[in-house]
């Protein structure tokens, strides 16, 4: 087969029915074209040009293009290029990367054929493409700006940002990112490289009786099988509880479908994934426990030694059954709300390779989880050596959203190049990233919520029950914030809530953005317009007059002493609400991730490595929400320091521990870890009179948190309640049109203060797009312990077509505790938008719905489906 790849004749005399994404990643070795559906062909991250139309790579075999020309973003002219580059910068169009080079391809398409869009236009073009960070928003922004540019004939106007605090420093390797030349790990490639794949367990529920690799053995390529005896160090691992087997072995029984049961390490992907579905393994099948109230019952099977209770989260704050039957107003309903997908375009991958230090052999990881420290934890356990001899690096990720904090392929590849001496990279598909990874939580929750005459909220009494599936990720923190947060944004005297997470042998749920408090605040706001409706008050005022301020407190009892933005949202939101015929309105609270008693630090070293070159070393993650390029502006704002010199590494080796990367607890830990090293350096600089002299210091920033309290437990002697650091705040509003459509979300968001307005607003503008899919499409329902569906494209994510106008409004209340007065946006950001949401739909038609999501078309502009149609 003769083509034209870039310009250059290309002959090809191999399978004709190859791939064509598999020719240009793994023969032609071009990376810009992604992965991100495993053939679905829905996602949009293999766009490529055949003869000048934009196609899906995953879709095509290789004899489609014999006489054609493709071109890969690499391939398109310089000029291209670099306008796409700088304007997605420029606009916020870029956040974790993974999706966008398929985008910026999908792009030029556009703009041959129409030099000078339409907004619409540009909507309509990325009917193909997902984003999982963005919201879409920025993304069109980004392409009208090119686009400008292109026709112009001159580049994209360069960011006046100076790199301090509060400017629009560009995101740092944004360019990269956008041009595919950022490497994720799926990327990455070594000599000798084995590839490795795993054996799940195909029953929910079932004793394992044997394992039989005799036939993978025999599958050409294979070096290696493992299985559970072949673990070197404890076989048990966990964040919080050690309660997850990297394998299950015999005689043991498996708690979900995403159980491991052995893992193969052969020359080819191919190869590996064959040997993987010839082990042949025997079961004695028993019934699954899905239902998370039927495992609370009597004569439930126990999943765990201690039964079926995960944890109980309480609190209790006055009298609040006595205060509820005081009450002029009381409603009383269950809310239900659904697991879903995370649905970050990458997918989990490791590269693991053998690796010395000091004469001691041990490995080296390139990871794309969450927490390199606590990863290099885990697997050091696993292989049972000292942390020292684990290396862990932090390849940026494509997008996280919390489900990568636990461990998926990080212990197996470890375990596989332990084994066999030689690099493995192991890479999940679609598939299996659906099948292992935790969701979100579905919780039910049955709220009682009362008010006096003059509607003042009086009253909160709560019971939650959410099903944390198969092992205990960190489900018990989840409900207990769901727990602590039950009370929204809002003052209530008298609180008694009580959560439970339950075992089940559903798929496992953990982190995921929001963190339990996206559920208790769609059934808190949901009550809030429902007491509005019984006493004829106001919506927007009752919410202002019930408003956590300084000197209330929240449902945990903490009385919050200063920096609460919530009255400020809602001002900032008023003249929209009187104005909209059809509106729904919110507010939330969401807590920045440090706190509950547990003694939390962050770390930085700032070493000079040159006279033109500062690096950051710290131990979090960056995957789209801009944790790096914040820490760069924290520097700069300290020392003065040109942001172009400073580099960003993420290494265990440098031994700068931090914990998971969740909650923006990286804006508060190493900010104000970062700006304690700076000043240290500011001072050096000042007597230096530059870099040049300071080449080859180092200086250490740390900062602790260690006073806050436990969520329901009285605090020590003489301390009162402080059960976190430090709240967002947030108000919503959805608007509809005469026919039911969502016309315009405005979102007023207390970010204490905005470090970097055009990453804050990015942050904002795809929360509310995961926050819009949570309450109308998206949704993962368990069959008997399996998922619905192991496609992307059948999960409810929202596309460009389906996102409203964003409004994004910036309050800065300072927070007493943080950076430069900051405070965390990257959860706070969909915690209210679905209660907004239901509340604007009910508005409209006079119904309430308790259950998410609506599944509602004419929310998004649809026809009603049929009567007798299915979903």
């Amino acid at each position: 087969m003769e083509f034209t790849l870039n310009g250059q004749a290309r002959s090809f005399r191999g399978d004709p029915d190859l791939g064509l994404l598999c020719y240009l990643r793994e023969v032609a070795g071009l990376l810009s074209p992604k992965d991100g559906c495993s053939g679905e062909g829905v996602c949009g991250c293999c766009t490529v040009l055949v003869d000048g139309t934009a196609r899906l790579s995953c879709r095509m075999k290789l004899r489609e293009v014999e006489g054609k020309s493709v071109t890969t973003l690499e391939g398109l002219p310089a000029t291209e290029q670099d306008a796409f580059a700088d304007a997605f910068v420029l606009k916020g169009g870029v956040q974790c990367g993974y999706c966008t080079p398929g985008i910026v391809v999908k792009a030029s398409a556009l703009l041959a054929k129409h030099p000078q869009p339409t907004r619409q236009q540009v909507v309509d073009s990325l009917g193909t493409n997902i984003c999982r960070c963005t919201g879409y928003q920025k993304v069109v922004d980004s392409i009208l700006c090119a686009g400008e540019a292109l026709r112009a004939g001159r580049p994209v106007p360069a960011g006046t940002a100076t790199g301090r605090v509060g400017s629009s420093l560009a995101k740092y390797t944004g360019r990269e990112a956008v041009l595919g030349r950022r490497v994720f790990v799926a990327d990455m490639r070594e000599p000798g490289m084995l590839h490795g794949a795993l054996c799940f367990s195909e029953h929910p529920r079932a004793r394992v009786l044997s394992i039989d690799p005799s036939a993978a053995l025999q599958v050409p390529g294979v070096v290696k099988v493992l299985t559970a005896t072949d673990i070197p160090g404890q076989r048990v691992v966990g964040m919080i509880f050690r309660d997850w087997p990297l394998m299950v072995t015999p005689g043991e029984e498996t708690r979900y479908i995403g159980d491991v049961l052995a893992a193969v390490a052969a020359e080819t992907e191919a190869a590996a994934r064959e040997a993987a579905a010839r082990i042949r393994v025997t079961y004695e099948v028993l019934p699954p426990v899905t239902d998370a109230f039927e495992a609370l019952e009597p004569g439930a099977p126990w999943l765990t030694e201690k039964g079926n209770v995960l944890s109980v989260s309480e609190v209790a704050v006055g009298d609040a059954e006595r205060a509820l039957a005081e009450s002029a107003f009381v409603v009383r309903d269950r809310y239900i709300t659904q697991r879903i997908e995370h649905a970050y375009l990458e997918m989990e991958a490791t590269l693991a390779r053998p690796w010395k230090k000091d004469g001691e052999t041990g490995v080296e990881l390139f990871d794309c989880g969450q927490g390199v420290y606590e990863d290099r934890r885990q697997v050091a356990e696993l292989l049972g050596l000292p942390e020292r001899r684990v290396r862990v690096v932090q390849v940026q990720n494509g997008g996280g959203f919390g489900g990568k904090e636990d461990l998926s392929t990080q212990g197996h590849a470890a375990l596989l190049c332990w084994h066999t001496g030689r690099p493995v990279r192991l890479c999940l598909t679609r598939a299996e990233s659906i099948r292992m990874h935790p969701k979100r939580h579905p919780i039910v929750m049955d709220y009682a919520l009362g008010c006096d005459r003059e509607g003042r909220l009086t009253a909160l009494v709560a019971t939650l029950h959410s099903d944390s599936g198969a092992y205990a990720s960190v489900g018990m923190k989840v409900i207990e914030r769901a727990v602590a947060h039950a009370a929204g944004a809002y003052f209530v005297p008298n609180v008694a809530v009580k959560g439970t997470a339950v075992i089940t042998n559903n798929v496992p749920c953990g982190a995921m953005r929001g963190f339990g408090v996206n559920q208790s605040c769609f059934a808190m706001e949901s009550c809030v317009d429902e007491l509005c409706r019984m006493g004829g008050f106001d919506r927007w005022r009752f919410r202002w007059e019930n408003a956590l301020t300084e000197g209330r407190s929240t449902a945990t009892g903490q009385v919050l002493r200063g920096g609460v933005g919530v009255r400020a949202c809602l001002e900032a939101l008023e003249p929209r609400f009187r104005a909209a015929k059809f509106a729904g309105l919110a507010a939330g609270i969401k807590n920045t991730g440090i706190g509950c008693g547990m003694p939390d630090v962050g770390r930085a070293r700032v070493v000079v490595e040159a006279p033109d070159r500062v690096v950051v070393h710290h131990g979090w993650c960056e995957m789209g929400q801009g944790v790096y390029t914040m820490a760069i502006q924290a520097l700069v704002e300290e020392t003065g320091l040109d942001p172009a010199c400073v580099q960003v590494e993420v290494d265990t080796d440098a031994e700068v521990a931090a914990g998971m990367t969740t909650a923006s607890r990286g804006t508060s830990l190493l900010g104000h870890a970062v700006r304690a090293a700076g000043q240290k350096l500011r001072d050096d600089l000042a007597a230096s009179g530059g870099l040049g002299p300071l080449v080859g210091r180092a200086y250490e920033g740390e900062w602790v948190c260690d006073w806050t309290t436990k969520v329901g437990h009285a605090p020590p002697p003489g301390r009162e309640v402080a059960t976190h650091y430090s709240y967002g705040y947030a108000a919503q509003l959805v608007e509809l049109d005469e026919g039911g459509r969502i016309t315009r979300v405005t979102a007023a968001h207390d970010a204490g203060r905005i470090m970097n307005p055009v990453l804050f607003e990015g942050q904002i503008e795809g929360s509310i797009h995961m926050g819009l899919g949570y309450a109308l499409s998206e949704e993962l329902p368990s069959v008997g312990g399996w998922p619905s569906t192991f496609r992307l494209g059948e999960l409810g994510l929202l596309r460009a077509r389906d996102m409203p106008p964003v409004d994004v409004i910036g309050v800065e209340v300072p927070d007493p505790n943080g950076p430069y007065g900051a405070k965390g946006v990257g959860e706070i950001g969909l915690v209210p938008t679905a209660p907004a949401v239901a509340n604007a739909l009910c508005a409209f038609d006079g119904i309430r719905r308790t259950s998410l999501p609506l599944r509602d078309p004419r929310l998004l502009g649809r026809k009603p489906k049929a009567a007798g149609t299915p979903p």
